[in-house]
C-alpha cells in the first residue's frame, strides 16, 4: 500500500511539473516532468525502482520515434546532398567528441560520461546508450537535457529575431487521436523483434539500437506507416525519465552541480561551433542562413523542427533531413567514438584500470 501510494504522488507531481514546463514553452515536459519528480523523490529518500521489462519496452518505443524521422522525403534530400551532409555530421561529430575529450583531461567528468554527454543526438538515446556502456546515466542526463534547453532557446531568440516573428510555441497535441491499430500493433511487434535480433546479435544498446535501426529501414522504404500515439510516447518518457530521476542520490546531485560551469561551457562551445559550420553551409550549399542554423543545431530536434515549420523562409526538408541523418549518425557511431576516445587517452586507460582494479 505505502508503495502504491508512494508511486501515485510521483505520477501526480510529475504530471504537475510536465504541465508547467509545458506551458511556458520549454522544451522535452514530457520526459523532464517525470524526470525532476522521481529525482525530488530520490534526493528525500523515496526508493522506487522502474520494473526491467517496462524499462526496456520504453526504450523500444523512443527507438520507434528516432525510426519515425527517417521518411522517403528525407532520404531524397539526403540523396541530393549526400556529401555535403556527410561532411557536416562528421564534423559534429568529432567536435563533441573533442569537446568531450577537453572536458574528460579535467578529471570532473569521466571519459564516456563525458563523451556521451556532449554528443549531439537524441538526449534520451544518448541516456540510455551512456548507461549501456558503463557512463553515469544521471550525469549524462543532466549534460544533455542542459544543452537541449540551451539549444532550443538559442534557436527561438535567432528565429524571432532573424525572421521579425514573435517566439514558435508548439501546437496543441491530439492527446486521443484516432489510432490506427493494425499499424500500431505491427509497430510494436517488429520493435520487439529488432530489439531481440540486436539482443542476440550483441549489439550495444541493444534494446533501444534494435528497433530503431530494423523500423528505420522499413518505415524510409516505405513499407511500414510506424504509429506510436502521443500517449504511449508519454509513457515511455514517463518510464525513462523515473528511471534516471530515481537513480539520483544527495551526493550526486552535488557532484552535477558542481560540473554545471563546465557543462554549459561545452554546449556553448559546441553551439558555437555548429554555428560557424552554418555560415560555411550557407556558401557551400548557398542554403538561407536561418536554414543553415536550424538545421546544424545541436539536438532538441523536436524543439528545431516546430521553430523551422513555423518560421518564414526556412527549408523545413533541409532541416529535417539534415538532423534526422546526424541523429541517426551519432546514436550509431557514438559507442565507436567513446571507445576510441578511450583508447587513445592515457589518463582515462589509467582510470579505467583503477577501477577495474577496485572491482
Amino acid at each position: 500500500m505505502r508503495v502504491a501510494l508512494q508511486w501515485t504522488a510521483l505520477v501526480l507531481l510529475s504530471l504537475l511539473i510536465s504541465a508547467l514546463w509545458g506551458a511556458i514553452g520549454l522544451p522535452a515536459a514530457l520526459l523532464l516532468g517525470p524526470m525532476l519528480g522521481g529525482l525530488l523523490f530520490a534526493v528525500n529518500g523515496v526508493r522506487l525502482t522502474v520494473p526491467r521489462w517496462p524499462y526496456m519496452g520504453g526504450q523500444a518505443i523512443i527507438g520507434g520515434m528516432v525510426a519515425m524521422a527517417i521518411t522517403p522525403a528525407i532520404i531524397a534530400t539526403l540523396g541530393s546532398h549526400l556529401l555535403l551532409f556527410a561532411l557536416v555530421t562528421a564534423s559534429t561529430l568529432l567536435s563533441a567528441a573533442g569537446i568531450g575529450w577537453v572536458i574528460s583531461r579535467t578529471g570532473l567528468i569521466p571519459g564516456a560520461t563525458a563523451v556521451y554527454g556532449t554528443s549531439p543526438g537524441a538526449a534520451s538515446a544518448m541516456v540510455l546508450l551512456g548507461e549501456a556502456e558503463g557512463a553515469d546515466v544521471q550525469l549524462v542526463a543532466f549534460m544533455q537535457y542542459s544543452r537541449v534547453l540551451l539549444v532550443a532557446l538559442a534557436a527561438a531568440v535567432v528565429g524571432h529575431f532573424w525572421a521579425g516573428h514573435a517566439p514558435v510555441h508548439a501546437a496543441s497535441a491530439n492527446w486521443w487521436a484516432a489510432v490506427n491499430w493494425a499499424n500500431l500493433l505491427a509497430t510494436l511487434v517488429l520493435a520487439a523483434v529488432g530489439q531481440q535480433l540486436a539482443r542476440l546479435l550483441r549489439l550495444p544498446a541493444w534494446a533501444l539500437l534494435g528497433p530503431m535501426l530494423l523500423l528505420a529501414g522499413l518505415h524510409a522504404g516505405g513499407w511500414l506507416a510506424i504509429e506510436l500515439p502521443r500517449w504511449l510516447l508519454a509513457a515511455a518518457y514517463a518510464l525513462i525519465g523515473w528511471y534516471i530521476g530515481l537513480g539520483f542520490r544527495r551526493d550526486a546531485l552535488r557532484h552535477a552541480g558542481r560540473a554545471l560551469p563546465v557543462v554549459v561551457i561545452a554546449a556553448v562551445c559546441l553551439m558555437g561551433l555548429c554555428s560557424a559550420m552554418s555560415w560555411c553551409l550557407t556558401y557551400l550549399a548557398h542554403v538561407d542562413p536561418l536554414t543553415a542554423y536550424l538545421a546544424t543545431s545541436p539536438g532538441g530536434m523536436d524543439s528545431v523542427a516546430i521553430i523551422a515549420a513555423s518560421t518564414p523562409r526556412v527549408d523545413l526538408p533541409f532541416v529535417l533531413a539534415l538532423q534526422a541523418v546526424r541523429l541517426m549518425f551519432v546514436i550509431g557511431l557514438a559507442p565507436l567514438l567513446t571507445r576510441l576516445v578511450v583508447r587513445h587517452s592515457p589518463h582515462l586507460q589509467a582510470l579505467q584500470r583503477a577501477q577495474s582494479a577496485s572491482i
